[in-house]
């Protein structure tokens, strides 16, 4: 059996809030022998497959990575770097009116591109908070069971060191669930807050302008950005250290810039 596999066999999981899950008891491998799902082993529950992709190994535990926070971190990579670069184009035009015809063409490319991603992320929005609505559930549960053992502590049918226990047991999942509701409702707020408005407002010193661009997207994108509020640059920038960057040039050679929407629409 490889290095890799055994980091894996035996271990105990946990997901990233502290909640323990099973122990992993064995994985399902594809015909090269990369592990596809690894078992874990959840008591009453059964045994349970989790995908490679969610799991890390961190010293004596296996972390398991829920798969609505990936999904929701690359969307939030996807979609700023998408109006970044719409912004650029934007920017190309108001410097180099010769640039016109060129930007158009990639635009739509861009404006196509943007209302995918929102409508990815109208169905990520309904996973967050079908989620949420889980957790909720949960955390009710849970109080119901504290709230049963204070009520048996105060009746005199269990001692003050059981109750005692049950209470700190019970807060524990407790704050499990609300350090997960909190990172939702964190990633549902940096969402809403991409807007073309937003990006634009970390580079003041430009004027941003539309100017060129006659594609149904101006309109749209004008919409949105006057029905959002304006966020901060630090808020903008979160969770996108891995992106690509786009280097908007400021000097007028036109020749630089038709290089460079060139290979822009070649890549495309």
């Amino acid at each position: 059996m490889s290095e890799l596999k055994l980091e894996f066999v035996g271990k105990q999981v946990k997901d990233m809030y502290g909640t323990f899950m099973g122990k992993v008891v064995g994985m399902v491998t594809d015909s090269d022998g990369s592990i596809e799902s690894v078992g874990v082993d959840c008591g009453s529950v059964g045994l349970k497959q989790l995908t490679y992709d969610q799991l890390l190994v961190q010293g004596d535990y296996v972390i398991y990575i829920p798969r609505w926070r990936l999904d929701a971190q690359k969307l939030l990579r996807q979609k700023n770097l998408t109006l970044k670069r719409i912004k650029a184009l934007q920017d190309i035009v108001t410097e180099n009116d010769l640039m016109k015809g060129d930007a158009e063409l990639v635009y739509i490319k861009y404006e196509k591109r943007l209302h995918a991603i929102e409508e990815d992320e109208k169905s990520i929005n309904e996973k967050l908070q079908t989620r949420l609505n889980e957790l909720e559930a949960e955390s009710k549960s849970i109080k119901a069971v504290l709230f049963d053992a204070k009520l048996q502590y105060r009746s005199n049918e269990v001692t003050e060191e059981i109750y005692q226990q049950i209470s700190v047991y019970t807060n524990e999942l407790l704050e499990h669930i609300n350090l997960e509701k909190a990172e939702i409702n964190n990633v549902k707020a940096k969402l809403s807050k991409q807007t073309l408005e937003n990006i634009a407002s970390t580079t003041p010193n430009i004027t941003i302008t539309t100017q060129g661009l006659t594609t149904a997207a101006e309109s749209t994108l004008q919409q949105e950005s006057a029905t959002q509020n304006v966020m901060t640059p630090q808020s903008v920038a979160a969770n996108a250290n891995t992106e690509e960057k786009v280097v908007v040039t400021t000097d007028n050679n036109s020749e630089t810039e038709a290089n460079w929407l060139n290979q822009v629409i070649s890549n495309e």
